[in-house]
């Protein structure tokens, strides 16, 4: 079993080693939980608040910066990789 596996990257195909990429799908899954944090914050410093989408931003930067945040987005990542890549079904056992 080969280390190493294919990534799409604008619209060339590369082989990098699969802790790589598993990183990768981390510090994504990451960004992209960080974003949807954002979205809700500033929303809700929109329609509550005064300072609307300025104080959202600074509460958001607060929030996001302490370390148990960080820690939880992590290990939520690291969990949900992991279990993706173990219960992806392996070439030689087929499924029914």
């Amino acid at each position: 079993m080969s280390d190493r596996t294919m990534i799409d990257v604008a619209g060339k195909t590369l082989l990098i080693p699969r802790l790589a990429k598993r990183g990768l799908q981390v510090l994504t899954a990451m960004g992209l939980t960080a974003l949807v944090t954002l979205a809700i914050i500033v929303a809700n410093s929109m329609l509550t608040a005064k300072g609307g989408s300025a104080s959202g931003l600074s509460a958001w930067l607060a929030f996001i910066q302490r370390p148990e945040v960080i820690g939880t987005m992590l290990l939520t990542a690291v969990v949900t990789v992991v279990y993706l890549h173990w219960d992806k079904p392996s070439s030689s056992v087929s499924r029914r």
